[in-house]
């Protein structure tokens, strides 16, 4: 008998299955009752479809809060199927609300989707049925970071590579007391994985500058990492800004006498963070570790920052990220900065002899637009599009798009690129680009330009991915992965012809790993 006095509303964002989780939400339920009505739910019962199976989902779990009310096993070969728990959750007006959890297997299938096709309540007043027929196919991914693991506080910004050998390499900071940029005890740490992501080695640290100069580790963190694999020789760069004790906020002057004790903090973003000059008291550092194995092992930090940074500049560092090689083997960093007078900038950090030595370009634009988080592709004509992080994004609906610019000799000169500004929505956050080579059936190539970041103009949500078919000058096509709240920074790899595996900092971890079809974002049969 179906009930006509309770209703049942279900929502299922759209937010990825994570491996490795201890539970993800996958929906919630409002159970609505009329005043003066009781009862209780004896059974609730799940319609699950999957692409691929059903086989990575173990458990299925509802919950009130973080209690655990009811649950059942799932895990079958079967691509649909019918899962009945049985509870007896009373039923408290005017809504109840439930949470609907699902454990996964460790090792899933990334490319599988599941979807919540319906849900019937057996409950002591009829069933009641509630619609799922608009809910999204969610996708699978893998929590890759998760807060407190490791003994690691957080960990965020990420980078992304893959070798030639096809090993994916993750790096990030690892912010081993607090989730707070520098200062702070803060090293460089790394995953690899040799089969598309599905598993990952255990965090590896790949830069560290210890108790150097006799300072605690509180008070030698290095940040904000890049990573860049040289396509011709397999060797591995990672970069990242490397803070030397602390300059106080109001003297100006670097902090005599810092032990482990000591709470006072600066970033080098912020006012006296970092001033003009070379000397570790005076200007953050840009450093560099090299790996020639594939990501097994890393070299001692090399410090680069007399070849990049003006002496009269406050910073130069690279953007977080990572970097790529250009046709003639020259290595790029996407790069950024202040100038003496404190203003952001985006420029390149380059390399044409195997990463001996490097230099860095010009601000891609004038002291009055500030723009900093950048990273780059190489078009069709040799030329170097920067995609930047722009200030004045943040809550602007009016005019709102990432800064872009384009150079042709290395950062010298640059030309602001017709799409500046007003394309591809940010709320002021890091975002990622990346070309792809696809090659069709046909044996015809198509250059890809794909795009991810936070899709909203107020709030780190709706992560999302874009594709443009001619070299970013429309984007039309856009998928979103994520639309829950995350620290929003990501970047992307190539993992094979038809698809792309992207990092990011999404709402369900600190960082998350999903794989992406190409076919899932655009359709290369209309173009």
């Amino acid at each position: 008998m179906e009930s006509s006095s309770i209703h049942l509303r279900v929502r299922v964002p759209n937010t990825p299955i994570l491996a490795l989780k201890d539970v993800n939400r996958i929906a919630s339920l409002e159970v609505e009752v009329p005043k003066g009505i009781t009862g209780n739910i004896k059974s609730i019962t799940f319609s699950l479809s999957s692409s691929a199976g059903l086989g990575d989902l173990e458990e299925l779990v509802i919950l009130d809060g973080g209690e655990e009310l009811a649950s059942s096993s799932i895990r079958t070969d079967v691509r649909e199927k019918k899962i009945k728990l049985t509870c007896d959750i009373p039923i408290e007006g005017p809504v109840t609300k439930l949470e609907v959890g699902l454990h996964t297997v460790d090792e899933i299938d990334l490319d599988n989707k599941v979807k919540l096709l319906g849900v019937t309540m057996g409950t002591t007043e009829g069933k009641v049925r509630g619609d799922c027929s608009w809910a999204p196919a969610l996708r699978m991914a893998v929590a890759l970071r998760q807060g407190g693991q490791d003994n690691v506080d957080n960990c965020r910004i990420p980078g992304l590579a893959i070798t030639p050998k096809g090993t994916i390499i993750a790096i990030y900071d690892a912010r081993r007391d607090m989730d707070r940029d520098l200062q702070g005890n803060i090293d460089i740490c790394c995953n690899r994985s040799t089969d598309g992501g599905r598993t990952w080695s255990p965090m590896m640290v790949a830069m560290d500058m210890g108790e150097w100069g006799g300072l605690p580790q509180k008070y030698n963190g290095v940040s904000d990492p890049c990573i860049l694999v040289d396509d011709n020789t397999g060797d591995i760069y990672i970069s990242a800004c490397w803070m030397h004790g602390v300059i106080d906020e109001q003297t100006g002057r670097w902090v005599e006498g810092l032990t482990e004790e000591s709470t006072v903090w600066n970033h080098q973003w912020r006012i006296n963070g970092t001033h003009p000059g070379y000397d570790v008291k005076q200007s953050s550092q840009w450093m560099v570790v090299k790996s020639t194995d594939d990501g097994l092992t890393w070299s001692e930090p090399v410090n680069y920052t007399r070849h990049v940074k003006p002496e009269d500049y406050c910073l130069t560092i690279n953007s977080p990220g990572a970097g790529i090689t250009l046709k003639d083997g020259t290595l790029v960093f996407p790069a950024q900065g202040r100038r003496e007078d404190s203003s952001a900038f985006s420029t390149l950090i380059t390399s044409a002899d195997g990463g001996k030595t490097w230099q860095s370009g010009n601000p891609a634009f004038d002291a009055s637009v500030h723009s900093n988080e950048s990273m780059c592709v190489q078009l069709a004509d040799g030329s170097i599009m920067l995609n930047m992080r722009s200030s004045k994004n943040r809550g602007n609906h009016e005019e709102n798009g990432r800064l872009v610019a384009v150079t042709r000799d290395l950062g010298k000169t640059w030309d602001v690129h017709p799409t500046s500004g007003h394309i591809l929505t940010e709320p002021t956050c890091q975002a990622s680009i990346l070309k792809h080579i696809y090659k069709k059936a046909d044996g015809s190539e198509k250059e890809l330009l794909f795009f991810f970041n936070p899709n909203d103009p107020d709030r780190r949500i709706h992560h999302s991915i874009r594709c443009s078919l001619d070299e970013g000058m429309t984007w039309p096509a856009v998928l979103e992965v994520d639309e829950g709240p995350g620290a929003g920074y990501s970047c992307m790899i190539p993992v094979d012809n038809e698809t792309i595996g992207v990092l990011y900092e999404g709402s369900g971890a600190n960082l998350v790993y999903q794989r992406i079809k190409v076919a899932d974002v655009i359709d290369l049969n209309q173009s």
